[in-house]
């Protein structure tokens, strides 16, 4: 079911109604349970008893990791939570990837491995919410919580529908505190939220699908034979659609939850006004890589070990945050890409006095630089496979004499027209929180742009098309 659909629209009204009937919490909760599966079986049911492995699998070891006397019993009760739950990861999304890489390996050595043929189903969501139920079972773990007392509060909180499928990935000790106490849909919550879903949705139906992604669909699917300019002008809409459409699923994901009463955390911050690498990482996907430097970045041993050691740490975690995205070498490579940016820039402050990287000049170029290596990386993460990415930098790069215009004058208006505007916006917003802006502002101005916003949405008869994360 898709927030940009009419389905959704029907069934998050009648979820709202039913929400706030006047009934015990606990009923409540249950039924807002219940529409959770409801919401993630409708793309298919049988998919509905991953969610149950995980939620049932995840309460009981936890439980016994918080119960167990000896260190040891603890760290071998995670390993079978990690096993269940990145096994079956594994299967449904990289079973394929492995056999392949198999074969390969096999070949190497002059043996005949055929991987048998499978038609795999990709779970949707299945990484946002293997990540999320895990959350809980390393905060038990490392004792940073104690174990839920309900398992129904548990269960909601691994199968919470606004952020099931894309996130934000939320930890436990954001979430479950939540399902405490009572919760409803109050005036405040309601206009706040529905703002929110406004924004997600203008961000994922207009500039994402309507403005942006023809461009970027167009050029990703024709890398070679097209002009240097083409080339470039595909990548930032890519830059600018994958931005805007994940984005928009998160803003609408926290515009449901807090219609609802609850609280869910920022993905995203402005990161096209990142100024160097590990700026970008706290303003992007802010909840992925939060996880990946809680539980993973810190157990390698972080940056306490020897400079050596933590370029090494660094590295590994963008290469697994790679592959989370999905079974491909091109999204490893995107990890890497993103690791080696990292690397570098640590190696460059460390030796780069600090009076001189508060320069304002230098700080601008490297807010430019940034942004125009997160571009490079994008081809990889967009291309369908390493020669179309390879083929698409060298056109970007390189002077194709043989080329072929693609697009047409109403794409090139669209995608530069859109971006100006984006990072001109995300300049001004660096440093500025949206609802302080929104607070400050008149009643009639907001009522004018939202008004605005609801009629563009409406009458631009979107494609209703899924958005880009729910493969991942």
């Amino acid at each position: 079911m898709l927030f940009n659909s009419l389905t959704f629209l029907v069934f998050f009204l009648i979820i709202l109604i039913m929400y706030n009937f006047p009934l015990e919490w606990k009923i409540r909760k249950s039924n807002l349970l219940i529409a959770s599966y409801f919401f993630y079986g409708v793309w298919n049911p049988p998919f509905v008893l991953l969610l149950w492995l995980s939620t049932i699998v995840d309460w009981f070891v936890a439980k016994k990791i918080y119960q167990a006397k000896q260190r040891y019993i603890a760290k071998l009760l995670l390993l079978m939570s990690l096993a269940i739950n990145i096994g079956v990861l594994s299967f449904f999304k990289y079973g394929i990837f492995f056999l392949d890489i198999f074969s390969s390996f096999m070949d190497t050595f002059g043996l005949s491995f055929q991987p048998p043929t499978w038609d795999i189903i990709l779970p949707v969501g299945i990484s946002f919410y293997t990540f999320q139920s895990l959350s809980y079972t390393f905060d038990i773990y490392y004792k940073k919580q104690k174990p839920c007392n309900s398992f129904l509060d548990f269960a909601l909180f691994v199968t919470f529908f606004p952020q099931l499928v894309a996130g934000p990935i939320v930890k436990a000790r954001q979430l479950i505190p939540q399902f405490t106490t009572p919760k409803f849909s109050t005036l405040k919550n309601l206009y706040w939220g529905t703002i929110f879903m406004t924004l997600g949705l203008f961000q994922k139906i207009i500039l994402a699908d309507m403005l942006l992604g023809p461009t970027a669909n167009i050029v990703f699917s024709h890398p070679e034979s097209i002009s240097r300019m083409e080339a470039w002008l595909g990548v930032l809409a890519f830059s600018g659609q994958i931005l805007s459409d994940f984005a928009g699923y998160t803003t609408t994901a926290i515009g449901i939850a807090l219609c609802l009463g609850f609280k869910l955390p920022k993905n995203f911050n402005y990161p096209y006004a990142a100024i160097g690498f590990s700026d970008f990482w706290r303003r992007w996907h802010i909840s992925l890589s939060s996880w990946l430097k809680e539980y993973l970045y810190f157990p390698l041993g972080g940056n306490r070990k020897n400079q050596v050691r933590t370029l090494i740490n660094l590295m590994l975690t963008m290469l697994i945050g790679g592959l989370w995205h999905g079974a491909n070498w091109t999204f490893v490579i995107w990890g890497a890409l993103h690791g080696f940016y990292l690397i570098m820039e640590k190696i460059l402050l460390f030796a780069t006095p600090e009076e001189i990287r508060k320069i304002k000049s230098l700080r601008i170029a490297t807010g430019i630089l940034t942004f125009i290596l997160v571009l490079i990386a994008w081809v990889f993460f967009r291309s369908p496979d390493i020669t179309s990415a390879i083929t698409l930098i060298d056109s970007m790069f390189g002077a194709n004499s043989q080329a072929v215009p693609i697009l047409n004058s109403m794409n090139i208006a669209f995608t530069i027209v859109t971006m100006i505007l984006m990072l001109a916006f995300h300049s001004y917003m660096r440093n500025r929180e949206l609802i302080v802006i929104i607070s400050n502002a008149p009643i009639w101005l907001i009522s004018i742009i939202w008004s605005l916003l609801i009629a563009i949405i409406i009458f631009s008869q979107g494609s209703n098309d899924a958005f880009i994360y729910f493969q991942f």
